[in-house]
């Protein structure tokens, strides 16, 4: 049986962002630090609500871009305004719920609401909701419920 995880290249801050992810995202720890000479983390295994990761400290060689991310789906939007404001604290905002954390990593933070009604057979009402999604940074469930209602 093997196993997969996603693996992250940090220049220096490994043991840091694993600690802030695990503390941002419900049923999540650090199971692992593997410590180089002198103590300093070298590599950092941790689990973000059962999804395995691991995270290297292994210089400013690599960074990361868009074309990786983080899916979180979430339920309300008192979770959504805490996850993306926690991410987004020294990071950046992005547009259709896009954003990217203080060391660049991308995360895309998505109420479930999102696709259920883009997921609507009735096209109109779908394709109001992917303008209205199209037109926001951080996802605003009302406002995609308003775009819904009114096609």
């Amino acid at each position: 049986m093997s196993t997969v995880s996603t693996f992250l290249w940090f220049d220096t801050e490994a043991e840091e962002a694993a600690n802030r992810y695990t503390s941002l995202v419900k049923n999540s720890a650090v199971t692992n630090v593997a410590r180089g000479p002198g103590g300093a983390a070298f590599i950092v295994s941790f689990e973000l609500d059962g999804q395995q990761f691991v995270a290297l400290n292994g210089g400013p060689t690599h960074s990361f871009s868009e074309a990786t991310s983080i899916f979180v789906s979430v339920e309300t939007q008192s979770e959504v305004d805490e996850l993306w404001n926690a991410l987004t604290d020294g990071g950046e905002e992005g547009p259709c719920g896009w954003c990217k954390d203080r060391y660049g990593l991308s995360w895309q933070v998505i109420p479930t609401a999102l696709q259920t009604l883009m997921g609507d057979p009735n096209p109109a009402k779908a394709g109001a909701v992917a303008a209205a999604m199209q037109t926001m940074r951080k996802i605003d469930i009302q406002g995609l419920q308003d775009a819904y209602d009114r096609a």
